[in-house]
Order: structure tokens, then sequence, then C-alpha cells
């Protein structure tokens, strides 16, 4: 594929092309520098909307809850498409009071004190399918193990079945991240109602019958004496399905496909001379697989001189904060020791990415299962990226493994 750098007057941030097909690094650079409140004009009946690429105003923003709200939509599709069907209802799209009552409640099974067997589960799974990779000589990578270790975790804590995860883990993909040039929003829209009637399922099987799971736990809470409706439940069922897998799946893809190209990044890795922490945040910081979230004006206010005005659409790159040379020192190096590294990719504020800990878990167990079980690996194929203006990553990438014999006779 022949990816181009566009001129600023040629790029929508609103058409998931741009991401496949172009090399944003310049453009971004660009506005970094010269535009940093940019507008990304109307284009073929859609909305226009304004860009914030700077790190600082990025993270003004989302502190700011009184010039800006979630509750209209927080990604572009929902936002440009009128509003989100769940706000004031789903956690990533609630502020306020009931947001932090809905966080509280959500909390209590996604801190890490409670979700320390959890992780424990995940080290055992991600070296086992880490090991049979190794020993079988190569994989996709993308399809055989990072589209299974988040995914396994997530369905484990909602009490999803074994035999509906491959059913649902194609539909998060064709909601938010498909790589099929030919799924359109229609495809999309239906995805997210199929994952939606999913859980409206799983949610009456609770009520009659609770488990140990957290959608029992959600049937079972309350905010303010009144009990959590069955489509608050499956609203917020969706958006922890959606946000365990694609953020997790996509890091660890990216991650891969970086290291393979880095050796000395690797060797770094393989020899300890980085702590895997500081390993796991500069690859979530260089893979940022979520690009951008979304906000309304609801306050009139003023940014490097340009007004927003209520009603207009706000968005926050972290594709772009998370290069910002103002912060980060040779932001455009890969490096496994960087230190500080106060990263965008789970947001900031409210609204900071309340899986955090569970993404990072798996990101460190699969750094760690390379690192033990292999003495490098190389691409044999083209990593095939998906086709989004929300996510960005690769669906596919074979992989060839090296193995470490000596660490392939250890016993976990």
């Amino acid at each position: 594929m022949t990816v181009t750098t566009p001129a600023l007057d040629v790029v929508d941030l609103g058409d998931p092309a741009t991401f496949a097909d172009h090399d944003l690094d310049a453009f971004w650079r660009t506005l970094r520098d010269t535009y940093p409140v940019y507008w990304n004009p109307p284009v073929d009946g859609r909305r226009g909307f304004w860009v914030l690429s700077r790190y600082d105003d990025i993270m003004a923003a989302y502190r700011d809850d009184v010039h800006f709200t979630s509750e209209r939509g927080n990604v572009l599709v929902t936002l440009l498409g009128g509003g989100d069907a769940g706000a004031g209802r789903m956690l990533a799209v609630t502020d306020g009071h009931r947001h932090h009552e809905l966080r509280k409640i959500l909390q209590r099974v996604l801190s890490p004190r409670v979700l320390s067997e959890v992780a424990a589960a995940v080290r055992v799974n991600t070296r086992q399918l880490i090991r049979e990779a190794v020993e079988a000589g190569g994989c996709d990578f993308a399809e055989q193990i990072a589209s299974r270790i988040p995914m396994t975790t997530i369905s484990n804590l909602l009490g999803v079945p074994e035999q509906d995860r491959d059913h649902l883990l194609a539909q998060t993909k064709a909601a938010l991240s498909t790589d099929a040039e030919d799924v359109d929003e229609v495809d999309s829209e239906m995805a997210r109602n199929e994952i939606l009637m999913y859980f409206m399922d799983m949610v009456e099987e609770r009520r009659e019958s609770p488990g140990d799971d957290v959608i029992s736990m959600l049937v079972a809470s309350s905010i303010d004496g009144v009990p959590l409706s069955d489509e608050d439940i499956v609203l917020n069922c969706y958006s922890l399905i959606i946000g365990g897998d694609e953020t997790s799946r996509l890091t660890m893809i990216d991650g891969v496909h970086t290291l393979a190209a880095q050796p000395e990044q690797w060797r770094r890795l393989k020899h300890g001379e980085v702590a895997i922490d500081t390993a796991v945040d500069e690859v979530l910081r260089w893979a940022s697989p979520t690009m951008h979230f979304g906000r309304s004006v609801v306050g009139e206010t003023e940014l490097h001189g340009v007004q927003l005005r209520p009603g207009e659409i706000v968005t926050l790159w972290h594709a772009s904060g998370n290069r910002d040379e103002r912060i980060f020192d040779r932001p455009g190096t890969f490096d496994l020791g960087r230190t500080p590294n106060k990263h965008l990719a789970f947001g900031y504020g409210p609204h900071f990415c309340i899986g955090s800990y569970l993404a990072k878990v798996e990101i460190a167990e699969l750094l760690m299962a390379l690192r033990d079980f292999t003495t490098g690996f190389e691409t044999t194929g083209e990593a095939l990226r998906i086709r989004s203006n929300f996510l960005t990553g690769f669906s596919s990438l074979p992989v060839r493994w090296r193995p470490d014999h000596s660490g392939m006779k250890e016993v976990d």
C-alpha cells in the first residue's frame, strides 16, 4: 500500500480512509505548530468540527466540565450522527453526579485489588498462547493471540460463555475497527445493535439466575435508590466489551509490529534493561490506539484566539498529543525506557479509562511472555491496517517466532 503525506486542505479527519491511506505525522506537526485549534470543514453533508492537537490543550479540555460535555457523544461517529443513544446512561457519555455514582459501581469490580485473580488468569492464558505459537513456529499474531487475550479476560468478567466469544469479537471489530473497505456505517450500526441485543438477553438471564459476574453485580446495583434499568446495564456492558477488547488488542498488535522492526529496543526488553511497566507505557504511547475522543461545547469559550460556541463539536486527538514535542523528548522515537511518560492513551480526568489497570496487565504479560519464550520475531507478510476514524492499528500481523529454548523449558 502506498502511504502519502497529504496537504492540509485535502485531509478529512471524519473519513476512515484518511488514516488507512495517509501518513499524518507531518499533518499533526503542522497543526500543533501553526493551527492548534483547527477547523475540519463539513464534507459530503457531514458536519464540521474543531480539532485540538496539542497535549496541554487536550488536557485542559478533559479537565473542563463547564464548557464541554460528553453527553452528546464522545466519538466522531456518534457526534456527527446527531448524538449518542446511551447519553446519560453509559459511563463514557454521562457526566456529573450520575457519572460519579456509575463509576463507583464499576470500580468495585475493576480495581487492582479486586482484579488480582483475574490478573493471574491473564498470565496463565497469555503464556500458554505465546508458548503454543512459538512451538508452532509462526502465526497471525493479530488473529490468533491478540484477539484472544482481551476478549477472554473481559468475557470472563461479564460471564460470556466461551462458545459466544468469537461471535462477539467479530461484532466488536465490525462496530469500530473493520479492515474491510466494503463495510459501511450501516454495517457498523448493525454490529453495534447485535452486541446490545446479545447483552439484553444476558441481562434477562441474570435477573432470573444471578451469578458472580459483572452483569449480575450491575443487576443488583442502584443509583440514589433507583435500580439500574436493563438499558443502563446493556449500554455499560457494550462499553466494557468494546473498551476491554479494542484498546488492549490493538496496542498488543502494534507493540509486536514495532518491536519486530526495532531490534535495539527488543534487545533492551529481552535483557531486562528496561522495566516492564515503563515499557508498557511506551507501547501505549506509541500505539495510541484510540486516536481521539470528542466533546460538545456547552458554554462559549476561547482557545488560542478561536471562539468555540455552544453546539459545536471539539475533538481531542491523542494521536497528536502523544507526539507533542512540547511534552515528550524525541516523541518520534520509540524508547521503552522513556520516563516520565504521561501519555494520553487512556484519556484523562473524570473519564480516564476505567479499565486501564486491566489493559496494562494484559500488555505487561504479553511483553514478559515474549521476553521469556522467544529470542526475537519477525513479520512475514503485510500488516493489514484497520479502517476507522476512531481507532488505529492492524487487523492482521503474520509473525515468525525464534524460540528461546531455555525459556521454553521453564515451568511457569
